[in-house]
């Protein structure tokens, strides 16, 4: 089974993105990008903007080749509103009608609207599906982060692969997970291999320095109990000390970020955005390249964030 991460914080955008394939099977899960409009007082640097091109079009072609196309909720930067990247392939989607209110109810109804025709959508939620590859198999709604957080709830899928004897979990926004009922049913997938978002550690004044060291001992937990291998990236990646902030994960190690999955250096961008302005008299209200003469529909789109996630 091949699991190549296509865009995350430590490859410098906002993103989950992630291409998955066993066999003649791919799929494509989470497939948004952003970044964050403001940061430090600052808006993105122009080498945020690059990754954010480069993250798009790894996007669109890894979907080219993707049979399914999967989308854990409805933050911005975890899917697209385009069709382009739906069309004609199997999407399996948060049930816009269980637990998703706010905005991301009205963009779950926009998208699923837009997806009506060019593509067969289908609410993901506990839903199980086998192909000629694999078994997919999708949670139920787990809080994205703490129990009864208003950032409302995801879908976690569970890819197995029946040659390789290979579980890939897909657990997005679950923060660490911060949840004891995420971290339960993560234990019970018996997963070999883990992705998710690690502990938001960069908003730790908000969440508290309690809640943030639960989940750490809950993927530790996870760990302990399954034997398997994480990529922890995503909401700890923004927090500019997440190498110490995070080193007992690291110092395990079975737990590496997106970028060293693939064998690449982090370059969590948006972290360490304050340095990427210095020297710089005043940020521009927008880099060049990102002009509405230049920027496509989608990457104009793409680039808007603001979410929390």
């Amino acid at each position: 089974m091949k699991v190549v991460p296509l865009a995350a914080d430590s490859l410098g955008v906002r993103s989950m993105a992630t291409y998955v394939e066993a066999g003649a099977t791919g799929l494509l899960l989470d497939p948004g990008a952003t970044l964050a409009p403001s940061r430090y007082g600052l808006p993105p640097s122009a080498e945020e903007w690059e990754a954010l091109k480069r993250a798009n079009d790894r996007i669109s072609a890894y979907a080219a080749r993707a049979q399914y196309v999967f989308v854990s909720h409805y933050h911005e930067d975890h899917f697209r509103s385009d069709p382009a990247t739906y069309t004609g392939r199997v999407v399996l989607a948060k049930d816009p009608r269980r637990m998703v209110s706010g905005v991301q109810a009205r963009r779950a109804h926009e998208l699923w609207s837009a997806l009506e025709k060019p593509a067969r959508i289908q609410a993901a939620d506990s839903l199980v599906l086998t192909t000629p590859d694999l078994d997919l198999h999708v949670s139920p709604p787990l809080p994205h982060g703490v129990e009864g957080t208003p950032l409302g709830y995801v879908v976690a899928l569970v890819v197995a692969d029946r040659r390789e004897h290979e579980r890939f979990v897909f657990a997005s926004d679950v923060q660490g997970p911060l949840s004891a009922v995420a971290a339960a049913w993560i234990i019970q997938q018996r997963p070999t291999t883990l992705y998710l978002s690690g502990p938001p550690s960069y908003v730790e004044r908000e969440v508290g320095a309690a809640a943030i060291q639960r989940a750490i001992d809950n993927l530790q937990r996870v760990l302990d109990t399954t034997g398997c291998r994480v990529i922890m990236d995503h909401h700890a990646l923004r927090d500019p000390r997440f190498s110490t902030r995070f080193q007992r994960l690291w110092e395990s190690g079975r737990v590496v970020t997106a970028a060293g999955h693939l064998g690449l250096t982090a370059q969590p961008l948006e972290a360490g955005r304050d340095r990427l302005w210095a020297g710089v008299r005043k940020p521009p209200a927008r880099v060049p390249w990102a002009s509405r003469a230049t920027m496509t529909r989608d990457t104009r789109h793409s680039a808007k964030g603001g979410t929390p996630s």
